[in-house]
């Protein structure tokens, strides 16, 4: 049977978006439909919506969130009609050659729906193959992890993208351990998550760059303890300040910008790591000079989803919350509802919100 629902979708290259009703399948064979309790508006949906991923419109947005299953579809027995889930974009095959290697983080085949949700017969692109700006989004069932159900919605449904992207970055990617110094560039919603996380792993020294100061005064919230206005101060000489002379031990690049990629490759010690997750445009490039690669030694590492197992970290992160170990909640700028997403984009790009989060009733 098919459902219609309301969604919101991106139907041409930089139009606003609009909300749509769709039309959604039942599940078909390792499948699931989720009821969407809440979604983030999150960066990546506005570069779907830019022509920045691909040209596949028309697309159905919304990737960053948590609901409830309403149905599964035959052979699935990993989630259950009930169970309260978060949903994610690594949905791991099991059997890629990463995943034989003992590295589903990497999985490099990970699951989708097969079957298609429509808008009036025309298949719909759902980002990163979730598509949670709807009422009801159907999925990989392996793309539905299961957690506590005492978390709100609009807070767990984070853990599904930005914020795992930071908090991993720190913790997984950066391997960030106890004493270690911390420098994190871009103080948005996923850079105030890798300060996060590099609280939680045991970081002493924690500075935070950003160009605006309202950014770094949150950035204190998390975790920071010391911030840097790159507006006023070059950044790496004031991370060598505080650290001695010598640079952070690990550098995480959250903006996606090649001039940032280059202060946190500096401002890094001997040896150093630099992570980057922020996500850069197709046009941008890195030029470094070889000597300065080979001579600070260390390592230069991407970071995608934060190197996540959902299975692994979705749970125990949600049970960190729980304990008032994680302010999840801190993340959460604004609730809103369908309507009001092409304004969240808007605030996004003025650097308004940390995340603004759709909440269906």
């Amino acid at each position: 049977m098919v459902q219609q629902v309301r969604a919101v979708v991106a139907t041409a290259v930089k139009e606003p978006v609009t909300v749509e009703v769709i039309d959604v399948p039942d599940p078909g064979p390792g499948e699931a439909l989720v009821q969407v309790q809440a979604c983030g508006v999150c960066h990546t949906d506005l570069h779907y919506r830019e022509g920045g991923v691909n040209d596949e419109f028309p697309f159905l947005l919304g990737h960053e969130a948590a609901g409830v299953v309403e149905a599964v579809g035959p052979d699935v027995t990993d989630v259950s009609p009930g169970d309260f889930v978060i949903l994610n974009w690594r949905a791991v095959c099991g059997d890629c050659r990463s995943c034989r290697r003992g590295r589903p983080w990497y999985c490099f085949a990970t699951h989708n729906a097969t079957r298609k949700m429509t808008l009036s017969g025309v298949p719909l692109s759902p980002a990163l193959g979730i598509g949670a700006f709807a009422e009801k989004t159907l999925v990989a069932a392996g793309q539905c992890t299961q957690v506590s159900p005492a978390v709100r919605p609009e807070v767990a449904g984070l853990l599904g993208c930005g914020v795992m992207a930071g908090l991993g970055a720190a913790m997984h990617t950066g391997e960030v351990g106890p004493g270690d110094s911390v420098a994190v560039f871009g103080c948005g919603g996923v850079g105030d998550a890798a300060i996060a996380g590099a609280r939680l792993a045991g970081a002493s020294t924690i500075i935070a760059v950003d160009l605006d100061p309202r950014k770094l005064e949150l950035a204190r919230i998390f975790g920071a303890t010391h911030v840097v206005d790159a507006s006023a101060t070059d950044p790496v000489e004031a991370i060598r300040e505080l650290t001695d002379g010598h640079g952070a031990d690990v550098c995480v690049e959250a903006v996606g910008n090649p001039n940032v990629f280059e202060q946190a490759f500096y401002a890094r010690d001997l040896a150093g790591t630099v992570v980057q997750v922020g996500v850069p445009n197709p046009e941008m490039r890195i030029d470094l000079p070889m000597i300065d690669f080979f001579g600070r030694g260390g390592r230069l590492k991407p970071s995608w989803y934060g190197d996540c197992l959902p299975s692994r970290d979705f749970p125990l992160l949600v049970d960190l919350h729980l304990q008032g170990r994680l302010p999840l909640e801190l993340f959460v700028t604004e609730t809103i509802d369908l309507t009001q997403v092409e304004e969240a984009f808007h605030k996004m790009e003025r650097g308004e919100v940390l995340r603004s989060v759709v909440v269906f009733a």
